[in-house]
């Protein structure tokens, strides 16, 4: 005997149920905080460490209160993880591990210094961001992008510097410089110094890379002038800001 089929239930369906009312939702977005976040990028030796000073000397000058940071380092946490990444004894860090410890670096960079002088509308100078693990990682490293970016949206939280200044200088002279600097100064922090010529050339493109994707945010600084020169070519992007 064939199965018997409840045809009242098929035609005649229960009731529908009442329909659902959504309570409204307030979505709290996140806001730019009051403060102006500028950023120095560029290969060793480049010289952007020095113009980085010199800029917070000038805005000082003219009654901005101005934080200076450098990454790896800036905090006394970063301060330790930086002597980890840069000593040259420890040549076997790998990959993972380097952009690892980048990252952890500048989250507590960011979550003790530098949100919390943006928010009192300071000015933040940062030797170094994370635009420096995507051309150095990233790239250099062959982590790739999404890498690096992923790791951003967790230690960052959606903070990125509105102007960057890109010190420009190539792989050859980079190298150059710094391996000079070293044997002028000697010190143990060499381990990046220390990395060949063609990972410093795929740093170097990678750089060249961003500023040609970022055209509004990274402004190129020609590197090879003399340092007053270079200071009033900063200057003279930065002044639309402040």
């Amino acid at each position: 005997m064939g199965q018997i089929f409840n045809l009242r239930r098929i035609f005649n369906p229960p009731p529908a149920l009442a329909p659902v009312v959504f309570s409204p939702v307030t979505i709290k977005v996140p806001m730019a905080p009051p403060g102006l976040f500028i950023t120095f990028e560029g290969m060793d030796g480049s010289g952007k460490t020095t113009q980085m000073h010199r800029l917070a000397a000038r805005l000082r000058a003219l009654g901005r209160t101005v934080l200076e940071t450098a990454e790896p380092g800036g905090t006394p946490i970063g301060t330790k993880i930086r002597r980890i990444l840069l000593d040259a004894a420890n040549q076997e860090l790998s990959p993972t591990t380097e952009v690892l410890l980048y990252f952890a670096s500048r989250s507590q960079n960011v979550d003790e210094w530098i949100a919390s002088a943006l928010n009192r509308g300071e000015i933040v100078l940062a030797d170094r961001f994370t635009d420096s693990s995507l051309v150095y990682q990233g790239c250099g490293r062959n982590l790739g992008v999404d890498t690096i970016l992923e790791l951003e949206r967790i230690a960052c939280r959606g903070l990125k510097p509105r102007l960057t200044l890109l010190v420009d200088i190539d792989a050859e002279t980079s190298l150059a410089r710094a391996r000079a600097r070293n044997l002028a100064q000697p010190h143990c922090e060499t381990r990046m110094d220390d990395q060949s010529l063609e990972f410093h050339r795929k740093v170097y493109e990678a750089y060249h890379a961003l500023a040609a994707r970022e055209p509004g945010r990274v402004k190129l600084v020609d590197g090879r002038a003399d340092v007053d020169a270079i200071e009033r070519q900063v200057w003279s992007i930065v002044a639309a800001y402040v």
